[in-house]
């Protein structure tokens, strides 16, 4: 039986256009891929193992013909709009108590600063959940076993009681090989609105 659901932010209920943001770096930066340093600052940033000073000082220096400015708006491109269906869902789920209600993203200072600005029912939507994790305030991120025992742990939680709801296939593969049950949720054809009709054999 499911007692916990633990969801992810970006392409669950945050639209996101990744492929879009890339191209978009790319043409920016004039670069044809993201060199492992850039990688690895991006990781680092993540998980808030740098601060968002140190972040931008590092693009800044690399490509110094962009302002602090213009490198935040390139950052930033992916995040789109937040559909109200969905934070309905998740107010008449909340309303329901049926679930501990879990947020689980890699979401870093920048961005969650943004939909902060953005999104003018954000704090609505935090209130609904239970806990509330961003990789840069934990120091973890998925797709690393160790933010799962995380969260496991501090919600007293057994894997097989709780489903995981993410876009990434990463993720959704580390989540199973915990025996989290996982819906790998596919945003161009599936919608976390819809849950307890497409995973109705789940509840």
């Amino acid at each position: 039986m499911i007692k916990a659901i633990i969801f992810d932010f970006g392409n669950v209920f945050i639209n996101l256009d990744i492929e879009g943001a890339t191209n978009h770096t790319f043409n920016k930066f004039k670069i044809d891929s993201l060199s492992e340093e850039m990688i690895a600052f991006n990781s680092f940033y993540e998980q808030g193992l740098i601060s968002t000073e140190e972040f931008i000082g590092f693009y800044s220096e690399n490509f110094p013909n962009l302002s602090n400015e213009e490198l935040i708006d390139i950052w930033n491109f992916m995040l789109k709009d937040f559909p109200n269906h969905r934070l309905e869902f998740l107010k008449n789920l909340k309303a329901a108590s049926k679930y501990k209600l879990i947020l689980l993203s890699n979401t870093n200072e920048l961005h969650i600063n943004h939909i902060k600005r953005t999104v003018p029912f954000y704090d609505e939507f935090k209130n609904y959940f239970d806990a509330f994790y961003l990789s840069h305030e934990i120091n973890l991120r998925k797709p690393n076993r160790d933010i799962f025992d995380f969260v496991l742990s501090e919600n007293k939680l057994n894997a097989h009681e709780c489903l995981f709801i993410d876009d990434n296939e990463d993720n959704c593969k580390i989540s199973k090989s915990l025996e989290i049950k996982t819906w790998h949720i596919n945003p161009e054809t599936e919608d976390v609105s819809n849950l307890f009709k497409i995973k109705k054999d789940l509840f």
